[in-house]
């Protein structure tokens, strides 16, 4: 049968566990985090394995850091059940754990002993001989999700788990956060104990419980409320029933991400008000308006995902990049608005405020709003500081990846950045800082590809940027511009003659470029050549 499941208080309470195994060291930390007094019962091994070594060693670390935890290292005694308690349990303990090798023949004895007892015990891989079983559980801020398989095996209910903690939605922690603000805010604005001042009547019997975790949804959740002003007791309890049935309707109908950002004040105001009350008692809430930051990918249309494509077919406003490329922006339906931005020299910054403004506007207009970026959101396009702009003004987007050319150019260049004995890691780059300014100049590595971004306008500074910094002027290199794209060109040369390569053939943005040994693996200049240049993209059209 499966067992009752509950969440239970553990402060101050007197947890013993029993073994030196790997086991016993999980269910130490477990209790410690629960807020447990623990102690540990395990003879000191005199001369100990590698692996028990690092066991004590992780034991005695705990020592120094937890005042609440204790070593007592000797073998179990039947008394310990009775005598490292709390005073006010008569000095029985709370809980047992029992973290033996399951042929220890001690495992049945104390489990036998605590039965007699009634001290909840739990025996390793032994259900048969426990009271109690732990569930592979998720935690995050007040929010708390277990599972068990009632002994059927820990792996499968650790699977199920972490399927379970994947479909949870966004900023839930935070929901969870929000509500149990708005409820005291509410219960201090109103002056009234709900619990205390709750009448046990036919009519609100269906309300009561409906603060428990495991509250049902009853059938009047969604029932008119009627004014009774005319005796004071009905409306009372006429309000009573009001505030309980617009906190759960608040909790039923926000999205998470505006449960997460929701204003307590302002909600507060609009309660007291009723201004978010509509004719049937219910409340009224816009749950269309979001904000999505999309990555559009290096340029081919093949290369959006299906998720950024679904965004950008289904937004009422979207707000792209000017370098976002055409095959992209011809995807978006013609009834959906779109603006580019007009970003040039000179006028970025402006450019970025007025598309975070029309987004804003859009949103409180209770529009679907994505802002199209080129390649990935957050690889040097800016994106962390508009979530975090949006965010601050109560819109917390969604962030869907693009492939980035930075890693994506190379490949369509047949550029493989790293190659066993030739490149061991890949550094990624800007070329222009803050307000135009040079950025630190990163160290030649050998076995390292570094690609970078935002760097070929001014690819004659970044050359002797990069010489003077110790990097061989040999080194293989390749300017990769508009990749992915039918026009992509690829400039093959080394550091010495990039900047003179790049001048003969003329600018193509956007580009990237890639430097190291790796540029010459697959593809080499030919012999005579201080450079070579492929045009065009086939291999995606």
């Amino acid at each position: 049968m499966p067992g009752l499941l509950v969440s239970q208080n553990c402060v101050s309470q007197v947890h013993l566990v029993i073994g030196t195994t790997a086991l016993s060291l999980t269910r130490v930390g477990k209790s410690l985090e629960c807020g447990a007094n623990v102690i540990l019962i395990a003879p000191k091994v005199p001369e100990p394995t590698k692996t028990l070594a690092v066991w004590e060693a992780e034991i005695r670390a705990k020592e120094t850091l937890y005042t609440n935890f204790k070593w007592t290292q000797r073998e179990f005694r039947e008394d310990d059940l009775t005598s490292l308690g709390r005073d006010e349990v008569g000095n029985i303990v709370d809980a047992v754990f029992v973290a033996l090798h399951s042929s220890s023949p001690l495992g049945p004895r104390i489990s036998a002993l605590c039965k007699r007892l009634r001290i909840p015990v739990n025996v390793a891989d032994s259900p048969e001989l426990s009271t109690f079983t732990l569930l592979s559980t998720y935690t995050d801020g007040p929010l708390q999700i277990g599972v068990t398989t009632s002994g059927q095996g820990c792996r499968i209910a650790s699977r199920i788990r972490r399927e379970i903690v994947a479909s949870l939605p966004r900023d839930v922690a935070q929901a969870c956060n929000k509500v149990g603000e708005l409820k005291r805010k509410i219960e201090q604005d109103d002056a009234l104990d709900l619990e205390r001042s709750r009448s046990i009547s036919d009519t609100q019997y269906h309300d009561v419980g409906q603060n428990d975790d495991d509250a049902v949804q009853n059938h009047k959740f969604n029932e008119l409320v009627l004014e009774e002003e005319t005796d004071l007791e009905k409306s009372r309890d006429m309000k009573k029933k009001q505030r309980i049935r617009w906190l759960s309707q608040v909790v039923e109908y926000y999205p998470f991400y505006q449960l997460a950002t929701l204003s307590i004040e302002d909600l507060s105001s609009q309660y007291r008000q009723g201004s978010n009350f509509s004719t049937n008692g219910g409340l009224s809430v816009n749950t269309k308006a979001s904000i999505a930051l999309v990555g559009s990918g290096p340029g081919a249309p093949g290369l959006l995902t299906t998720s950024a494509l679904a965004a950008i077919t289904t937004a009422d406003l979207v707000l792209a990049d000017k370098l976002v490329p055409a095959g992209v922006l011809d995807l978006i339906p013609r009834h959906v608005e779109t603006f580019i931005a007009k970003k040039f020299p000179g006028n970025a910054e402006a450019a970025q405020e007025e598309l975070l403004n029309m987004g804003i506007s859009a949103l409180k207009e209770g529009k679907s709003v994505v802002r199209l970026k080129q390649g990935d959101p957050y690889i040097f396009g800016r994106g962390a500081e508009e979530y975090l702009f949006f965010s601050k003004h109560g819109y917390r987007p969604t962030v869907i990846p693009g492939i980035t050319s930075a890693l994506s150019g190379p490949l369509l260049a047949a550029i493989s950045p790293t190659h066993r004995e030739v490149a061991d890691q890949v550094l990624i780059c800007t070329g222009t800082g803050r307000k135009g300014a040079m950025p630190a100049v990163p160290e030649f590595v050998e076995s390292r590809t570094t690609i970078f971004l935002m760097a070929l306008h001014r690819l004659a500074d970044v050359t002797v940027w990069l010489r003077d910094g110790g990097w061989p002027v040999d080194v293989p290199c390749a300017i990769v511009e508009r990749a992915s794209c039918p026009d992509q060109r690829v400039i093959r040369t080394t550091l010495e003659h990039v900047a003179e390569a790049f001048e003969a053939a003329g600018s193509r943005p956007p580009g990237i470029l890639v430097v190291g040994r790796s540029c010459a693996v697959i593809e080499q200049i030919p012999d005579g050549q201080t450079w070579v240049i492929a045009e065009g993209c086939t291999a995606l059209y």
